[in-house]
């Protein structure tokens, strides 16, 4: 049986050792094909909250569900820093392979010695574009046609390593970072346990191929990134809001109150549908030019229409449009900063 450490910290890595998880299980009636789980490498609980009450991991939260609810005992690891002790530690478990989904921490050759199968990544990009921590809004800002995973070896850089796996997925330019890291998260995992299988069966990873063209880097994400610039174009807006969905958002001001701008649409993709839709104005940018009831607010850009359809004001409940303007006066022709 191939014994396997992950490593992970938020909602999406979760999801996917769910998935792992639920198919090592079954890969029980398999015997050459089996795998488990046998450890989890996370971060440790942070302190959150008015009280600072400390939370553990969304992925140290899961396993300790599905310990309780199988008997299981998968270790559980949260090391603030994986020095000797930590490496110790983890060694009794006695792993095999190393499989890592956003655990955001760089790993050193002591600690990837460890495995006599080496480490595996799972990376929401199309390596080498956008290696770092946030491919999922950077490929959704840049417009781009495709974006994909790859399950790719560990090296020492960061997601340097041989490509073992990857699949394109093609984007429409209606996804949210949310939606689609959700689906680079699914089929992510699902090449993640074809690869734990076969390695169980044969011995070995998939032949490594090396990654091909010139690199690119995607950075942190601030909160400022969210404040939107109304001379930017409707349809760079329209990515911008997308790319930030969930966090941080994206908002505007009107008379020092903070408006978020929570779901939109470049009106020039309505248009094509709905000629009652303008493309364009000669208004300043950022003025709310009209409501169409069909469709939602209208917004001046510096290049095109954009159509706000979910709103929220500072400290208020999110609303859609309808309801928004029926609760908020004066709205039409004011200028949004």
């Amino acid at each position: 049986m191939l014994r396997v450490l992950y490593a992970g910290s938020p909602a999406a890595s979760a999801k996917a050792l769910e998935l792992i998880l639920k198919d090592s299980a079954m890969s029980s009636s398999t015997p050459e094909q089996e795998y488990k789980i046998v450890g989890i490498l996370t971060n440790p609980p942070a302190a959150r909250g008015r009280h600072s009450e400390l939370i553990p991991t969304d992925v140290e939260s899961y396993v300790r569900i599905w310990n309780k609810a199988r008997e299981d005992d998968i270790k559980i690891y949260t090391p603030e820093h994986i020095k000797t002790e930590a490496r110790e530690e983890i060694a009794l478990c006695r792993p095999d392979i190393f499989v890592c989904y956003a655990y955001g921490h760089i790993l050193g050759p002591k600690f990837l010695s460890l495995f006599k199968y080496g480490a595996i990544n799972l990376h929401p990009s199309l390596l080498p574009k956008y290696r770092g921590a946030t491919p999922v809004p950077q490929a959704i800002l840049n417009c781009d046609k495709e974006t994909g995973f790859s399950i790719q070896k560990m090296e020492l850089g960061i997601d340097e390593g041989d490509i073992l796996d990857q699949e394109i997925r093609r984007l429409t330019g209606t996804e949210t970072s949310e939606s689609l890291l959700k689906e680079c998260t699914l089929y992510g995992a699902a090449s993640i346990t074809n690869i734990l299988r076969n390695l169980a069966k044969t011995g070995k990873l998939p032949q490594p191929i090396p990654q091909v063209g010139e690199p690119s880097y995607c950075t942190l994400i601030k909160k400022e990134d969210g404040r939107i610039n109304w001379k930017w174009s409707a349809e760079r807006i329209d990515a911008q809001i997308r790319a930030y969905t969930p966090w941080p958002g994206c908002f505007t001001t009107l008379n020092g109150v903070s408006l978020k701008i929570i779901k939109a649409r470049d009106a020039a993709k309505v248009a094509l549908q709905d000629n009652s839709v303008p493309k364009n104005t000669s208004a300043v940018p950022g003025t709310v030019i009209s409501y169409n009831k069909q469709r939602g607010i209208l917004i001046q850009t510096g290049d095109g229409i954009l159509i706000a359809t979910e709103l929220q004001w500072q400290n208020k409940k999110a609303m859609d449009y309808k309801s928004f303007m029926n609760g908020t006066r004066n709205f039409l022709g004011s200028v949004l900063e």
